[in-house]
């Protein structure tokens, strides 16, 4: 089974965007492991309004096929499908079960914590930025239960960026038992 890892910025106090939206603080001075990451990675999850922004700029990754997950979107150009809430499982499901390599959770913070909450995150890459926001869009958002981690590997960078990557601890749910 393909796993899914979140690799996303995210300031010390734990916010993954400003309180405009903004991302002007993200390091892009060097390559922080990223051309090593997107190289196993074969697939993007991503949420409406961060594919929106991606957009703006083009796809980065033309060779990625991209899951966007919105119920408002009505067209996606490129090697990407729309994925809508009332097949959200099972899609997730069939795409994890497929041959392939890695699936990067791009963004954003309500389809994390979707996708915790159903266990289907394996890992999380979180590149801590040494900058206080005070305020902006929390990396978890919405989440009601405990999360438990295992430190995998940790980076730091002479910009004083810290990159920490950790694995979730599988949650035993009775809900997701099958019938």
């Amino acid at each position: 089974m393909r796993k899914i890892i979140l690799n996303v910025a995210v300031s010390l106090d734990g916010f993954i965007e400003g309180p405009n939206g903004e991302y002007d603080w993200c390091f892009t001075d060097q390559d922080y492991g990223m051309e090593a990451f997107t190289a196993e990675t074969d697939a993007v999850f991503i949420g409406r309004k961060s594919y929106e922004v991606l957009q703006e700029y083009g796809n980065p990754w033309p060779d990625k096929m991209l899951y966007i997950f919105s119920d408002t979107l009505t067209g996606a150009e490129g090697n990407a499908e729309i994925i809508r809430s009332e097949n959200f499982i099972d899609r997730i499901d069939a795409i994890r079960h497929t041959e392939g390599k890695n699936i990067w959770l791009f963004g954003g913070a309500n389809l994390l914590s979707q996708l915790i909450s159903k266990n289907y995150v394996n890992e999380l890459l979180l590149s801590v930025h040494p900058i206080v926001l005070g305020s902006g869009t929390p990396l978890f958002k919405d989440l009601t239960e405990r999360l438990e981690l295992n430190l995998l590997d940790s980076a730091v960078y002479d910009t004083g960026l810290v990159q920490l990557t950790y694995s979730i601890k599988p949650r035993f749910d009775l809900d997701m038992l099958p019938e």
